[in-house]
């Protein structure tokens, strides 16, 4: 079953947040899941980062894309606040070796729920004043890094030293300036991650009223 062309209702607008690694893509796929995938619509903050064409590749690998200025926020901005009207929007794709956008587009149709995360989803004012609902995703130190070091060589061809070095450089600096701090705007903290199905289903349930309420 495909997400309807339009929705009658106002769309509920979830924002996910946390630091990177912590697991807010399972946090999201596990609510998608008890929601039903045709319900609900999936917007990804890392796909808002500037295009990077004019600079050379160098200079890109080297950027701090872990400071709100390395993001779109414009663009994502005003797709959210489409979507929250009930209009589909065409999301940029990024290409997270090159470090590029890519000349292609992703249709997304507005849904009952649409889900937005990212690391610093809660940074911004005018993002959280779009989400009906906000969640934080918690994890330890620790556990982000492992993961992160696992995802950046696996998916994205990084090495590990290039890994540790930006993680160390510009990743928890900015996680501490700016992530940290906008934990304290969440409607919902989940510690341990996607792990943590209590919470999962707490956030399904918190929806389900949401929705209920909304209900013409």
């Amino acid at each position: 079953m495909n997400a309807p062309s339009h929705v009658a209702r106002q769309p509920l607008l979830i924002g996910i947040a946390g630091g990177t690694g912590s697991g807010k893509s399972t946090v999201a796929r596990n609510v998608a899941a008890a929601l039903g995938t045709s319900e609900v619509a999936f917007i990804e903050m890392d796909a808002y980062y500037r295009d990077l064409h004019a600079m050379p590749m160098d200079d890109r690998t080297g950027r701090n894309f872990d400071h709100p200025d390395a993001f779109d926020l414009d663009l994502l901005t005003e797709n959210l606040a489409r979507l929250a009207n009930g209009q589909a929007v065409e999301a940029p794709v990024y290409d997270f070796k090159a470090h590029l956008r890519s000349t292609l587009t992703r249709h997304v149709e507005p849904a009952a729920v649409v889900v937005v995360d990212g690391i610093l989803l809660f940074a911004e004012e005018r993002l959280r004043q779009l989400l009906d609902v906000k969640v934080f995703v918690d994890a330890d130190a620790d556990v982000r890094l492992a993961r992160r070091i696992r995802r950046d060589i696996a998916e994205r061809g990084r090495k590990l030293d290039d890994v540790l070095d930006q993680y160390f450089t510009t990743v928890q600096p900015m996680h501490l300036q700016f992530v940290e701090p906008s934990k304290r705007y969440a409607d919902v903290i989940v510690p341990r991650g996607g792990q943590n199905l209590v919470a999962v289903e707490m956030i399904v349930a918190k929806i389900l009223r949401r929705l209920l309420e909304g209900s013409p």
